[in-house]
């Protein structure tokens, strides 16, 4: 081909290069881009040119990103051109341009004609990368997982087609993965996460869609016809890890699940979200771990709305009084001590505990009420010490929202030493935690009680997670055995229940705890705690919670209840 063909050959094919790089209104014509770049390193004489494109220098220099090759014709050859360019947000192009060897070199001409190819599909490919990267950056977050823009939007392009009726949105989040980071470790609990999430991807398939809102708080939406595969492995699944060779831990979920109606019209994805988070919150709280958003559900968030929007009024008119629970020493039939608990009367009823606590203990207000009963206990004691009745340690709830508050101690003291209550009269009840952060503040928490002198008793010992950590570590007076732990006394005999209930009883024996078994209800519980050694029992054999009044009369110095059955 004569120069002047050669000429008019290039021109036309980088006319044609540059009308397809700038048709922003199509679709990329990529195989036309190929034959184009191909015919262009003919006309230049490059047997071998390619493209490598990396998100940012760390791909790079691991050896990672993509690979785009225009010509490779298999022979030998030499490097006789390169260009790199990086852009604002580090991103990086690289172009390698290569010729046989042997061949005569570019002339000037074509030397600048290659060059003049490589920038402009340089540019083309770093704005493309861009436009890759932003809509990246839009809907997935830095660690690979999409996120909660992408899952409003797909949830809009299904109702914009009339596609989302009959589809499941669900809110979940692994249960107790802390626990998981603490026992593999932070790498293997991001593999972890990670696997459980294309696991779930995988089950749902391409119509369906998950995305993490943050942490192990995920939402999906998928067909309905997937619905039982979905809680199958939402209830429980197997992860596979690579640890020392393969490692394997089981993951446990809870979840809010909406089953969209089909003949729903949907204008706000929002209303899909708050839905699946509000089912969400009660599988959080609540003893089920699958919950389904509907009318009941929303009956009960709108009662639970109610009791935040008057809990204000009722705590200032003081609706909440302050009834006690006797413990008893089963040798002697003596009062040896009293739990208090809460009751909320309002308008002529008893409103009961199960419906207002969990309530309260979704936000701070309930330590506004542990509080409130903590001052009304001490005004209390204040007054039977001034009338020079007999007064027994009474044990107050504090509720584990407390645990981060850096003044709790400071407050409690606060109300104890302004009723100038004796300390050695007073227990600070605290449940068990899960976290090393909430092992952590309780520790802190316990240990300058103790330092005031204050008694403090783990509540419902055995119910958590970190149990013999918690005694071991933590200067408890008192541990509180749950009822069920209790051996069975009726029916089938649980073996494993009787050996455990024994054990705990004899540990706290011997670290010196005192040792208070809730849920004493019949003469064989009494028994029971007698063959093992347990002097304090709490429970309705002796006494529900009693009013104020009623409690005084336990405090006779003549009173005794029935213990020689």
């Amino acid at each position: 081909m004569d120069t002047t063909a050669k000429d008019i050959r290039f021109y036309k094919l980088f006319t044609k290069l540059v009308s397809l790089m700038t048709d922003v209104d199509g679709p990329p014509r990529i195989a036309e881009l190929e034959k184009l770049l191909v015919e262009i390193c003919e006309l230049l004489r490059i047997s071998k040119a390619y493209t490598r494109l990396y998100r940012n220098p760390k791909e790079e220099m691991t050896g990672g990103g993509e690979y785009l090759c225009s010509r490779d014709t298999g022979e030998e050859c030499t490097e006789v051109h390169r260009i790199r360019a990086v852009t604002k947000v580090m991103s990086i192009a690289e172009q390698r341009a290569f010729m046989k060897v042997g061949e005569p070199p570019l002339t000037e001409k074509e030397f600048a004609r290659l060059d003049l190819v490589m920038r402009t599909t340089v540019t083309y490919l770093i704005r493309n990368r861009l436009r890759d990267i932003v809509e990246e950056l839009a809907y997935n977050d830095d660690q690979g997982y999409r996120n909660a823009r992408l899952y409003m939007m797909e949830i809009m392009k299904k109702a914009a087609t009339r596609r989302i009726g009959g589809m499941v949105a669900v809110n979940y989040n692994l249960r107790h993965f802390t626990l998981v980071n603490q026992q593999c470790g932070r790498d293997a609990g991001d593999e972890i996460l990670m696997n459980h999430y294309k696991g779930f991807e995988r089950l749902i398939g391409e119509e369906g869609c998950v995305c993490r809102l943050g942490g192990d708080n995920f939402v999906a939406i998928f067909s309905e016809d997937k619905l039982t595969d979905v809680t199958n492995y939402l209830t429980e699944t197997k992860i596979h890890f690579d640890c020392d060779g393969g490692g394997a831990v089981s993951i446990h979920c809870s979840a809010g699940i909406y089953c969209i109606p089909g003949d729903i019209i949907i204008t706000d994805p929002g209303d899909v979200l708050s839905k699946i988070i509000a089912a969400f919150r009660v599988a959080q709280n609540g003893n089920t771990r699958m919950v389904y958003y509907d009318d009941a559900l929303i009956a009960k968030k709108q009662a639970s709305m109610k009791i935040q929007e008057i809990f204000p009024g009722a705590l200032k008119n003081e609706e909440f009084r302050v009834f006690y629970q006797p413990k008893v020493n089963i040798l002697t039939g003596k009062v040896s001590g009293a739990e208090a608990l809460c009751r909320w009367f309002r308008d002529g009823r008893v409103i009961p505990p199960f419906e207002f606590i969990p309530v309260l203990e979704q936000t701070n207000d309930i330590c506004k009420l542990d509080f409130y009963m903590l001052e009304h206990v001490c005004k209390h004691m204040r007054e039977w010490l001034d009338e020079g009745r007999k007064v027994v340690r009474i044990s107050v709830n504090m509720s584990r929202r407390h645990m981060t508050d850096e003044n709790l101690l400071k407050t409690i003291m606060g109300i104890i030493d302004w009723y100038s209550i004796p300390h050695e009269l007073i227990e600070i009840e605290l449940t068990e935690t899960t976290t090393d952060v909430g092992f952590t503040d309780l520790k802190r928490v316990v240990g300058g009680l103790s330092q005031e002198n204050i008694c403090t008793s783990i509540d419902d010992f055995g119910m958590g997670y970190s149990s013999l950590n918690l005694i071991r570590g933590i200067p408890w007076n008192v541990l509180k055995i749950d009822r069920s732990f209790m051996p069975v006394t009726e029916g089938e005999p649980d073996r494993v229940n009787d050996i455990m209930f024994r054990s705990v009883v004899k540990l706290s024996r011997e670290i010196g705890l005192e040792c208070v078994v809730e849920g004493v209800e019949t003469v064989k519980h009494l028994e029971i705690l007698r063959e093992n050694g347990c002097e304090m029992a709490q429970g309705f054999l002796f006494d529900k919670p009693l009013p104020v009044e009623e409690f005084k009369k336990r405090l006779d110095k003549k009173f005794r209840y029935k213990v020689d059955y």
